[in-house]
């Protein structure tokens, strides 16, 4: 009986240390490094937006004419990229909120097929536009020549780029760099 107490009471020991080991190691460990912008092919902040023509979910030709004259954030995706499926329902929240004076426009870097189920799935209603190498020519056009995702711009309704995220948006962000431009 006395082994038995010993045993539990090594095995209480080396479950504590563990799990001081997994906190410790998640405080202590560097954070993975964020991305850095290449904006060395294509556009940045200050010039005009790009042009670009894609096909929509439904095969209509969309192009940067269609939004002139209005505020557009234009948000570059793809179902395979988790931290775009998190954003979306955020995008889409927002787009509905500023409905009467912004453009929502994801473009996605994958199949049609993929694409229109996933948007279906999850209720998104504002323009989604898709393509595969057409779809990477334009995001280096819009500054992102490494072509990471997701990749975000704002354009103000001038046509002029006013910001750049690369990375998962969060709403603090839109907040900070879209809605005071709207």
């Amino acid at each position: 009986m006395p082994h038995m107490k010993t045993f539990l009471m090594l095995i209480g020991v080396a479950v504590l240390a563990l799990a001081l080991g997994l906190v410790a190691g998640r405080f202590l460990r560097e954070p993975p490094p964020v991305p850095t912008l290449d904006t060395s092919q294509g556009m940045s902040v200050g010039d005009a937006m790009p042009a670009f023509r894609h096909a929509d979910i439904n095969g209509q030709l969309v192009s940067h004419e269609d939004f002139a004259g209005q505020p557009v954030l234009v948000n570059f995706w793809a179902t395979w990229c988790a931290p775009c499926v998190r954003e979306m329902p955020m995008f889409q929240d927002y787009a509905e909120s500023k409905a009467d004076r912004l453009q929502l426009v994801g473009i996605a870097i994958d199949e049609p097929g993929n694409v229109r189920e996933f948007v279906e799935e999850l209720g998104i209603s504002y323009t989604i536009l898709i393509g595969t190498t057409d779809v990477m020519q334009t995001q280096q056009a819009f500054g992102n020549a490494n072509g990471m995702l997701p990749y975000t711009v704002f354009v103000d309704a001038a046509g002029i780029v006013r910001w750049q995220h690369l990375g998962e948006v969060k709403p603090e962000h839109l907040e900070e760099h879209v809605t005071p431009s709207l």
